[in-house]
């Protein structure tokens, strides 16, 4: 192999190289141009080539005649056979031809280095090879005083050299190389040309214009790199770690057995069946499920340990020799110890306490009545007969204490208490479970929960019963009949045991926000206690002797540290929270105390004393004002009463006219009962109007539009038919309707107001919007009773029989309109 080193002074073929003390050879303005393979040449890069292509060879030899200085640029495709001007990138660089050797089958081996980022600005020629008129590319470079191009170059190098330590082709001498190199721009060259890129990327570095751009995407590179070459080191780590766990604990295994086997001791199969056959004896369990349970232990026995199916039935038997079979726990029937819980823990919510109360008196009294009768050989019927009493369910909107009365009911009668949420839950398997024949099978959630608990009696709280779904998987509501029905649940069947289980001895208490989406079956089987919202004062009980304490206690501050005002917390409760329970108020609160306890940890102050004109500074603006007075100051808006999910709430409707012909336009996204009521609405008006003081042909020309926001929430129900008349009535006789008058009532066409439901929840929202005057139909007069007293003395309540005494009190009309 002949060799013809250009660098060689001895050698007369040098030209002016590019090493030190050298100036760099001039650049010409036009060169031959060497097209390259998947290979980016960079700036001061120094790269071995085989030419080995015909029209190559030319341009090589030719060079090497000359200046040496010739144009490296990169193919687009490198699978082209012919390169041509357009089959190539316009940006390559210049580039030095330093050692040329010519090999025996023909080839030349060259060693370039490149000199500068050209552009290839015109294609003078074609054959016998590529030449170019170029263009040197200036690029911008950053301030060497700049301190964050430092930071940039710092953090570069070191990301560099981590990826040297973990990649074993890349040598050491390449990190010290880089970490020397102070130039950006060498520095940035210097990384791109060692590390492996794709070639669009490398391009993509080498035509960026700011050295910045380099460094910036090089960091971005090598961190990808770094991310690759460290989780493949993870997986293999991982997996070589599993594989020698594995193989360590087989030989442990085989090495116990041998062991075993020479002194003589039985196997882990037999060991474990011995367990579970005294599991079983002495469980307790019905004599059914005692056979079922023997019956699989001995199909175990007879199963390799390596079988699928010794798995299943080693779970099996675990799940039917855990369950409460016959551990009960000792109820505490003492009634005023039982009070004082509830008092403790819950404040007012009489009837609801007083119903708890009753029911552990009666449990108390079948006790004692069943020693009675034992005498009598008759207690074993009567026990039989005993049920565990009706399932209460509690309903009301969120934040009232649902689910925690079902843990105050649990601690005043010393049971376990477990609370199974049911909102969402579609597939019926999560209450009767899913059958053995699936992989992965497990017992139903009640089932579950006794396991849990370690108890065949204890309290049970469905929680949000009336958000239960149904889909193709089945209908939960419906297996929660056979649950929850007395008569039917002491021979429970769940689908992965297929023995009965007795569950006539637990206490279900179910919570629920709304009536109407339980399904009737279900409904009809729970006893349901109604939980209305909370007037101000009881917010306000509520907040000193249960929310401030508890917020206090989860923030670190000690009794003392802060004290609330009544009227401060009266501004809490009316301008930042609207709600019919406590748990905005609970939130509030608990950022007052955050609040305070800033200023605490600070030494800012040791005690805080809020009084209303703190509270502001505390919570920020008020979020919350009641615009009563505003919406209603024109003719043609009312305040109608409503029952939503989050309890009672005012809603407004307007009414509105336009010249037209008999048009009835009506929007708030409502249901199709509320559409029907403003159609009866306008028919009654019309029927009325010359009682009214209205023309008699005022619908022959005008066009009624009825509105009832926020136009987002789904309304539907009959009880606002008697506000729709007011509004209507209100807009054509142009009275405004009084502006602290509320209403609810259903209305026929006659004029008749009959009654509706949720009254309680209706006036306690007037209540809390500042209402003075509340029209209710005279049929609900029995419902006042429920209304909390401090409500009831704040509120005027006008009972109506007809819509002429609603007209006479919130438009002054007189009652003429029947």
């Amino acid at each position: 192999m002949v060799s013809i080193n250009f660098d060689d002074p001895n050698n007369p073929a040098e030209g002016d190289g590019d090493q030190e003390g050298k100036p760099a050879p001039e650049i010409p303005e036009v060169v031959s141009v060497l097209p390259l393979r998947n290979v980016v040449v960079y700036p001061f890069m120094v790269i071995p080539v085989t030419v080995g292509q015909p029209r190559s060879l030319k341009l090589v030899e030719d060079a090497s005649t000359g200046d040496r200085i010739i144009g490296i640029v990169s193919l687009i495709d490198p699978q082209e056979k012919d390169p041509r001007p357009s089959s190539v990138y316009q940006v390559g660089v210049v580039a030095q031809i330093l050692r040329l050797m010519r090999a025996p089958d023909g080839n030349i081996h060259i060693l370039i280095q490149g000199l500068e980022k050209v552009s290839f600005d015109e294609w003078v020629a074609e054959d016998p090879y590529m030449r170019a008129r170029i263009g040197v590319v200036e690029e911008e470079l950053p301030d060497d005083e700049d301190i964050e191009m430092e930071a940039l170059r710092v953090n570069l190098v070191r990301q560099f050299k981590r990826l040297v330590s973990l990649m074993s082709y890349m040598p050491d001498e390449l990190a010290n190389s880089v970490s020397k190199t102070k130039d950006y721009r060498q520095l940035a060259y210097l990384v791109a040309s060692s590390i492996r890129m794709e070639l669009p990327i490398a391009q993509e570095v080498l035509e960026m214009p700011s050295v910045t751009e380099k460094l910036h995407r090089l960091t971005e590179i090598i961190n990808h790199e770094l991310e690759v070459v460290e989780l493949g080191k993870k997986i293999q780590s991982e997996a070589k770690t599993e594989m020698d766990k594995a193989q360590r604990e087989y030989f442990l295994r085989q090495q116990l057995k041998a062991i075993q086997k020479e002194l003589g001791e039985e196997n882990e199969a037999q060991v474990k069946t011995e367990e579970f056959r005294t599991k079983i004896e002495e469980s307790g369990m019905p004599e059914e499920a005692r056979q079922e349970a023997l019956r699989e232990l001995g199909r175990m026995e007879r199963i390799p340990e390596a079988s699928a199916e010794y798995g299943v039935i080693l779970t099996y038997l675990d799940w039917i020799t855990s369950l409460p079979w016959n551990q009960t726990t000792e109820d505490n029937l003492d009634i005023e110890n039982a009070r004082q819980i509830l008092d403790e823990d819950h404040y007012n919510l009489v009837k609801i306490k007083e119903r708890i109360l009753e029911y552990l008196a009666v449990r108390k009294l079948k006790q004692e009545r069943a020693g009675e009768l034992e005498a009598e050989k008759e207690s074993d019927d009567y026990l039989r007969k005993q049920r565990e009493g009706v399932i209460l369910c509690f309903v009301g909107p969120p934040g009232l204490g649902k689910t925690s009365l079902g843990q105050s009911i649990a601690r005043a009668l010393g049971r376990k208490f477990h609370r199974i949420s049911l909102g969402g839950i579609r597939d019926e398997a999560e209450i009767r479970g899913h059958r053995r024949t699936y992989i992965g099978a497990l017992p139903g959630r009640f089932i579950q929960a006794l396991r849990r608990v370690g108890t065949k009696n204890p309290v049970i709280m469905l929680d949000e019963v009336d958000k239960v779904g149904s889909d193709w998987r089945g209908d939960p509501s419906s297996a929660l009949l056979e649950v929850l029905d007395p008569e039917q649940n002491r021979d429970f069947r769940d689908h992965y045991l297929d023995v009965p289980f007795d569950l006539s001895q637990v206490m279900f208490i179910a919570t629920a926000n709304m009536l109407d989406t339980i399904p009737g079956p279900l409904r009809d089987r729970l006893e349901i206690l109604e939980l209305s919202g909370y007037t101000d004062e009881e917010k306000l009980n509520i907040a000193q002797k249960y929310l401030l304490p508890r917020q206090m206690r989860e923030n670190g501050l000690r009794p003392g540290e802060l004290g609330l005002s009544d009227d401060a917390v009266y501004k809490v409760i009316r301008e930042y929270t609207r709600e019919a329970g406590v748990r905005a108020l609970e939130r509030q609160v608990g950022t007052m105390c955050r609040k305070v306890a800033i200023k605490v940890a600070k030494g800012e102050a040791e005690q805080v004393s809020a009084e209303v004109k703190d509270v502001q500074e505390l919570l920020g603006k008020a979020r919350f004002t009641y615009d009563v007075a505003e919406r209603t100051e024109i003719p043609g808006v009312a305040t109608g009463l409503a029952v939503t999910a989050v309890g009672g709430d005012i809603l407004f409707v307007e009414a509105t006219r336009m010249p037209g012909k008999k048009g009835l336009t009506v929007t708030g996204k409502l249901g199709d009962v509320m559409k029907e009521s403003v159609e009866a609405a306008v028919s009654y008006v019309r029927s009325q109007a010359e009682k009214l003081g209205i023309e008699k042909d005022f619908f022959d020309k005008t066009d009624i539009h009825v509105h009832i926001p926020a136009g987002a929430t789904p309304k539907d129900g009959p009880s606002a038919g008697v506000t729709l008349v007011t509004a209507i009535t209100s807009l054509l006789t142009g009275k405004p309707v009084s502006k602290d008058v509320g209403m609810t009532g259903e209305m026929t066409l006659r004029g008749q107001v009959l009654p509706v439901g949720g009254i309680k929840d209706k006036v306690l929202a007037a209540h809390r919007a500042g209402l003075k005057t509340v029209v209710l139909p005279k049929r609900n007069e029995k419902d006042l009773e429920d209304i909390p007293q401090s409500a009831r003395e704040e509120l005027e309540f006008v009972l109506a029989d007809d819509m002429g005494q609603v007209l006479d009190r919130a438009l002054g009309l007189g009652a003429n309109a029947n």
